[in-house]
């Protein structure tokens, strides 16, 4: 990486830094950053000269200090967002936030936190190191604090702390090259910007537990397909998993990222993906389309959507998919034949895995549908029954078109009695969440929440999360979670953080939370995910609420979710009374709303904040989130 690439203010070894001039250390932090705020500028001018006299007196006390490194206003690749202060000591990596008087409240701890997560989790030059968030309030304490994993020391402090971290973490310090290469940072990307890196045909970065994830799947869907074109024959896919265990980025990379390409097909003149991608999810259409326009291909062509795909097909059946290999993510959300006619206002009288099925037999020679199945996330009526809708329509297709399935061995128990011939695949269920970071049991946390019985496991499950720096936080003000927020992520510009709320609530109205239907049916999704936070549209803004119909299969930084009375916590129990009705027949409307919640509280990478209105209807439901290892948003 050439030294002009590099994105930082400063970066020295401890005895130069110590011997420059204050003001020349300003000045490229100024050239930097430049229109810097004037508060920016003060808080630097004071920094410098305390760091300067903290890194002095580790030089004079430890002569291996000589050899450590900090960069200031380090820019991390391709996030944007800025530590004020970064130590490679040794064998460890120190991240200091400096903040005014009184700084260390919850959003400047998480803020550090989530910074030092990133650094240990995705920096190669991090690994197998210590990474020590600290937090250094302007009048902070003498003597080091612990609160939350963080450190918080005030600016007389910080070289006795190095100094100890340095005593017990001892090794080489990392060179400055190592940590400096762009490319040695790869975070874990969100949905849209692994569409993007696909659709630029740039490759995703190598997350090493990410990978071990999604590739053996990917591996095993290019191999049937292989075998179906060398055979001759046809293949349903299920690839199940949990929420936020990558099934949209498989199917993503499965269909154009070029695992199939020695199978494109010729079509206008040119060689084509053998694949389509089709969703019936709208606003994860409407948001990837809006997040790929502009390119040489259109964003309708990279992804589809299903209920136009099916319209296309079943209304012309003489026509034929050019694709042989087709993609339908959110399967288990697939609607049964009585949705079908009425979202297409006429009786076409099949489910929707009935009518894949059929257009996929017009395929000559052969084919593969990979439906994607996710774990409790029916939030439609109509959706209800989830995968037996695909062991139905399997079964009904003809013998002669030479059908098989292959399905993970926990569908297994579906498929048993199926007519067509069935293959099991261990690597065909997705079990470990990748979105959150690669922190383990956040679906696990969620599902104890709404099991509604035992806050005591879900607590359990509570702790281990924020030691992985996975944030659930309650608070019965809307404006400190909203302050939370804005604070939590005020450097970070890549950063998305929206409001969401359950469709069916109708309390939340009047707490400030409009999540009426005349409103929500309005927003935007495509600017909501992804304009930048000063934009009116963003989510950043904290005004316009997403429903679960809104935010199923996407994803923010962090959600503040308005809890709803559509749900409510009473007498020990799960209660939907106050719940709003909902058209059509419900095989199940308790645990229907459970999947809403599921959903909309799945939605944050790190973390979410959970708005409890101050109604006295909506009490036992927040002691009962706290019960449940919710930390109180307090400071």
């Amino acid at each position: 990486m050439s030294e002009s690439s590099a994105r930082y203010g400063w970066q020295s070894d401890l005895p130069a830094f110590v011997r420059a001039s204050p003001a020349a250390i300003e000045a490229a932090l100024l050239q930097f950053l430049q229109g810097a705020s004037s508060q920016q500028i003060t808080s630097w001018h004071d920094c410098i000269r305390w760091l300067q006299r903290e890194y002095d007196r580790c030089v004079r006390e430890d002569s291996a200090a000589e050899t450590y490194y900090t960069l200031l206003e380090y820019e991390l690749p391709r996030d944007f967002r800025r530590p004020d202060i970064i130590v490679l000591e040794g064998g460890t990596v120190v991240v200091l936030e400096v903040k005014g008087h009184a700084g260390a409240g919850q959003a400047a701890r998480d803020q550090v936190a989530g910074y030092a997560r990133d650094l240990a989790a995705y920096h190669s030059a991090c690994a197998d190191r210590s990474v020590l968030p600290v937090v250094v309030p302007s009048d902070g304490p003498a003597l080091v604090q612990e609160k939350d994993g963080v450190s918080i020391i005030g600016p007389h402090g910080v070289a006795q702390f190095l100094l100890d971290h340095a005593a017990v973490h001892k090794g080489l310090p990392i060179r400055p090259d190592d940590f400096l290469n762009e490319d040695a940072y790869a975070p874990l990307p969100t949905i849209v910007q692994a569409a993007r890196s696909i659709y630029e045909q740039r490759p995703l970065p190598f997350i090493k537990r990410a990978r071990a994830n999604t590739d053996p799947a990917l591996e095993a869907i290019t191999d049937i397909a292989h075998q179906a074109a060398r055979t001759k024959t046809r293949h349903l896919v299920l690839l199940s998993g949990i929420p936020g265990s990558g099934k949209t980025l498989v199917g993503l990379q499965l269909v154009h990222a070029g695992w199939l390409d020695d199978l494109a097909i010729e079509r206008g003149g040119r060689k084509r993906s053998p694949a389509v991608y089709l969703s019936g999810n709208g606003p994860l259409v409407a948001v990837l389309q809006d997040a790929l326009k502009g390119g040489a291909v259109p964003g309708s062509v990279f992804v589809q959507d299903i209920k136009k795909y099916v319209a296309y097909y079943a209304q012309g059946r003489g026509r034929t998919p050019p694709e042989h290999l087709v993609v339908f993510d959110e399967a288990q959300r697939a609607h049964d034949a009585d949705r079908v006619a009425e979202v297409h206002r006429q009786p076409l009288g099949s489910s929707e895995p009935e009518h894949l099925l059929e257009f996929c037999s017009r395929i000559p020679e052969w084919c593969v549908l990979v439906a994607l199945i996710g774990d409790g996330q029916a939030i439609h009526v109509g959706e209800e029954v989830g995968v037996e809708l695909w062991r139905e329509a399997i079964a009904g297709r003809p013998a002669s078109e030479q059908w098989s399935v292959h399905v993970a061995p926990q569908v297994a128990p579906l498929f048993k009695t199926c007519p067509v011939p069935t293959h099991w695949h261990d690597v065909l269920n997705l079990d470990t969440e990748i979105r959150f970071h690669l922190t383990p049991k956040v679906h696990a946390f969620v599902e104890a929440l709404l099991e509604g019985t035992d806050p005591a496991a879900a607590r359990e499950i509570a702790d281990e999360l924020y030691q992985g720096n996975h944030r659930f936080l309650v608070t019965r003000s809307l404006e400190d979670a909203k302050a939370y927020l804005r604070e939590r992520y005020a450097d970070a510009r890549e950063a998305r953080f929206g409001l969401l709320a359950s469709s069916k609530d109708k309390l939340l109205i009047n707490f400030g939370v409009d999540n009426s239907f005349q409103t929500t049916k309005r927003l935007r999704a495509g600017p909501w995910y992804n304009r930048p936070p000063e934009d009116p549209l963003s989510c950043c803004q904290l005004d316009m609420v997403a429903t679960e119909f809104s935010s199923q299969g996407l994803e923010l930084d962090a959600a503040l979710l308005a809890w709803g009375s559509d749900l409510i916590h009473e007498n020990g129990a799960w209660s939907i009374r106050m719940s709003r009705g909902t058209r059509g027949k419900l095989r199940d409307p308790k645990q229907l709303r459970k999947n809403v919640y599921r959903v909309l509280l799945t939605r944050g990478r790190d973390g979410t904040v959970v708005y409890v209105p101050p109604s006295p209807q909506l009490d036992e439901t927040s002691r009962y989130l706290v019960a449940c290892g919710m930390r109180p948003l307090t400071d």
